[in-house]
């Protein structure tokens, strides 16, 4: 739904279009509202966002910083923009970044929103009125020496950095939770799967452990692929060419970009193909479709091996968090696991997503950079929430059903495949064939039958032994 201008006053702004009414207390200006009413699509405004708000508010920060040191922005125009870009940052006017996050026209209607929200604050701030642009202009001054298509991909690098930072320490946390079960259950011994059949002991700490491990390679490959992020092409302007950035632009807002933001950022060594490449933004997407992939695999293990509790695995307890339905009585699902494999279905939608729109490219621009960027930063955002809640409300509550896991071993044909080293192979397979057509357990058997001592044959079945966690009985 678009703004009216029959509940206010107004005022009138003017662009290439014509002349629109405004309502007279927002900040944004004509060329905010023209998006408003040209891309309803998601109903998300760039202000839910923040991490983009702040870093457009930096790149607009930095340019004024790198004009007014070349001499192109007076001292009253630079303090007042510096002034608004630093309340934006601060958290200031979230609510005036209305447009859509999906649009047409390479993130123009972002870049025009932020320079009018800033535009309008610093004409305050001069103690004028909002829309008084002949003192102070969003194109002439706030947008001086710059593009939409320099400072969009450098907004929507810096955004993701910072998203990045705090999906990094959610899974540094998830990674934690699952290294705290793997030695609460360390000695706690069960059967290994291949292919759902029983294959050789193991113990639920080791099970754990691997996923502690799984989230740690995520983690460091994300962090990897988070370094492509750094640099930048701010300077490039339209195509690359740096038309109408003055001679030591580009380094210098780099710089100040650089103490604004606190990141190592690095001006492209090519801005005309920094300007039209996303392949950036294609690493990491896939990252983040392998952290999305793996994760679900984990939570795909949690549910199966939690499975029950009478007619299933029944190996771990998940906590109960809430009733699992209307008509089946006592009845409690995974609804953590199941929710963190939802948004992991959506995180790899979204990277087909990136691909798409990365592949689709032409010449010195790509054009669809703002579904790029959402697609990143809602997959950042819902990632992070389901790995903290999968850390908090289910992993850190995980308890173990140590008796059923030992029966289990005890009973396994699998068992065989350990005692084979002490007792031969043609008794193993003799032990393992009455074994399955009697239903006893393989230990109970080889102590019938006097193949090993029964103080040999408890050494052996030791979760050490078993899992291969320590030194092993001497062989016959």
């Amino acid at each position: 739904m678009t703004p009216t201008t029959s509940l206010g006053a107004t005022r009138v702004e003017h662009d290439l279009i014509g002349e629109r009414e405004i309502p007279v207390d927002v900040y944004w200006g004509v060329h905010t509202l023209r998006a408003l009413e040209n891309f309803p699509i998601t109903g998300v405004p760039i202000g839910q966002s923040p991490h983009l708000v702040v870093a457009l508010a930096a790149v607009k920060q930095a340019a004024a910083a790198a004009n007014h040191e070349l001499g192109l922005l007076d001292d009253a125009r630079h303090d007042a923009i510096r002034q608004a870009c630093e309340e934006i940052r601060a958290g200031a006017l979230v609510d005036q970044f209305v447009v859509d996050v999906i649009q047409g026209g390479a993130g123009t209607s972002t870049n025009m929103n932020a320079n009018e929200v800033i535009a309008n604050r610093a004409l305050e701030i001069l103690g004028h009125a909002k829309g008084d642009h002949h003192v102070l202009h969003p194109n002439e001054h706030v947008n001086l020496s710059q593009s939409t298509n320099d400072v969009y991909p450098t907004a929507v690098k810096i955004s993701i950095i910072l998203a990045t930072r705090s999906l990094l320490d959610a899974m540094a946390r998830l990674e934690a939770s699952f290294a705290a079960k793997a030695v609460e259950f360390r000695e706690v011994l069960k059967m290994g799967r291949t292919q759902l059949q029983d294959a050789v002991p193991m113990t639920l700490g080791q099970e754990f452990g691997t996923y502690a491990q799984m989230i740690a390679e995520d983690r460091a490959v994300l962090s990897e692929a988070v370094l492509l992020l750094h640099e930048i092409n701010l300077g490039a302007t339209a195509i690359g060419t740096m038309l109408n950035a003055p001679a030591g632009y580009v380094e210098i807002a780099c710089h100040h970009l650089g103490e604004l933001t606190g990141l190592p950022l690095e001006t492209a060594v090519d801005l005309i193909e920094a300007t039209q490449d996303c392949g950036a933004f294609v690493q990491v997407s896939g990252t983040l479709k392998r952290v999305a992939v793996k994760l679900s695999k984990i939570c795909n293990d949690l549910r199966l091996l939690s499975s029950g509790p009478r007619a299933g695995l029944n190996e771990i307890n998940l906590p109960p968090v809430q009733a699992g339905s209307s008509i089946m009585p006592g009845k409690v699902n995974p609804v953590i696991p199941e929710v963190v494999n939802q948004v992991a279905f959506q995180i790899i939608g979204h990277d087909v997503t990136v691909s798409m729109a990365a592949e689709a490219g032409q010449l010195q621009l790509n054009a669809f950079e703002p579904v790029i960027c959402y697609s990143l930063a809602s997959g950042i955002s819902r990632l992070e929430q389901a790995i903290t809640v999968l850390s908090e409300r289910c992993v850190d509550g995980i308890t173990a059903n140590v008796a059923l896991l030992r029966a289990e071993v005890e009973h396994s044909i699998g068992l065989v495949t350990a005692l084979n080293p002490y007792i031969g192979y043609e008794a193993a397979t003799d032990v393992a064939k009455e074994a399955l057509a009697t239903g006893r357990g393989v230990a109970e058997l080889v102590l019938e039958r006097g193949l090993l001592p029964p103080e040999q044959l408890a050494a052996i079945l030791r979760p050490e032994t078993l899992a291969n966690l320590g030194p092993k009985p001497p062989t016959r």
